[in-house]
């Protein structure tokens, strides 16, 4: 009996000793398993963001790049437009003229018909068309046409010099002719150069008789009436021979206050190279 007790309670204890064994190792997996963090309650921490972080744009895309203007269908700066008036005008007029653009008469201002001249042109050499001149219309226009005589730029009315006085036949005189509104250029008894010329009017009357060039003054100013009078040639106190660019623009329409008048600038500036202090002035009527 004795025996069989020891052994019921040797497995008794074997039995608790297994049951306290597994109580524990039950509660430690309990444990770990409180302990492990949930996959599904995970946080990630976010990086604080000052608040004063600069926020950079975005740059803009560069705009799309068609094609550039070809210069060529640009005009330029106008030489010549409406408005206008001179002897500028006049060569212009007188040009177009020659190649039939223009058909009225050349009178030195820009009006209707000479837009409408230059429009013309302009489109038939394919520039833009504008009815002003720029640089490149007057540079093709020139090309094409000759220096207009002074019958082209005056409608052919110029004047025909009359009897030459005898005393231009002999040595350097500038020969006024009032009769036939002329000036001639004579040398020993060769006429160099005829220009028309204007005078004074019956209140300023320009002085007849022999005199001689006492001054010459390429770029001369009037103190007495403050206007221009380029390439004078001085004879008589005040009185001159010299361009007039009211001459050249209205004609007779006008009178000088005592001057010879030229409206040929070109003309009057080959004279005025020409002519020397101390040479004849004869103004005379024929």
């Amino acid at each position: 009996m004795t025996s069989l007790r020891r052994a019921a309670l040797g497995l008794l204890t074997l039995a608790l000793l297994a049951t306290t064994a597994f109580a524990v190792g039950y509660a430690q997996r309990q444990q770990a398993r409180a302990d492990a963090p949930d996959p599904e309650r995970v946080v990630v921490p976010v990086a604080d963001t000052p608040d004063d972080v600069p926020t950079v744009a975005a740059p803009e895309p560069d705009p799309p790049r068609g094609p550039r203007p070809d210069p060529a269908s640009q005009p330029g700066p106008t030489v010549l437009g409406p408005g206008d008036e001179g002897p500028a005008v006049r060569d212009l007029q007188a040009r177009l003229k020659q190649l039939a653009w223009y058909s009225e008469d050349v009178d030195g201002v820009y009006g209707d018909h000479t837009v409408e001249a230059v429009e013309g042109f302009q489109d038939k050499r394919g520039f833009p068309v504008t009815g002003e001149v720029d640089q490149r219309t007057l540079k093709r226009l020139r090309s094409m046409s000759t220096t207009p005589t002074q019958e082209q730029l005056h409608n052919g009315n110029v004047n025909q010099p009359g009897r030459l006085d005898p005393r231009c036949r002999t040595g350097r005189a500038l020969c006024v002719d009032k009769s036939s509104r002329t000036l001639r250029w004579v040398v020993d008894g060769e006429v160099r150069k005829t220009v028309d010329v204007r005078f004074g009017s019956d209140y300023t009357p320009t002085r007849e008789g022999v005199f001689e060039v006492y001054l010459k003054s390429r770029d001369h100013v009037s103190r007495l009436y403050d206007t221009p009078m380029p390439f004078a040639l001085f004879f008589s106190g005040g009185q001159a021979v010299h361009y007039s660019a009211d001459f050249a623009a209205t004609g007779y329409g006008g009178a000088s206050h005592g001057c010879v008048n030229v409206r040929d600038r070109s003309g009057v500036e080959w004279l005025f190279d020409q002519v020397e202090v101390g040479d004849r002035v004869v103004v005379y009527w024929s």
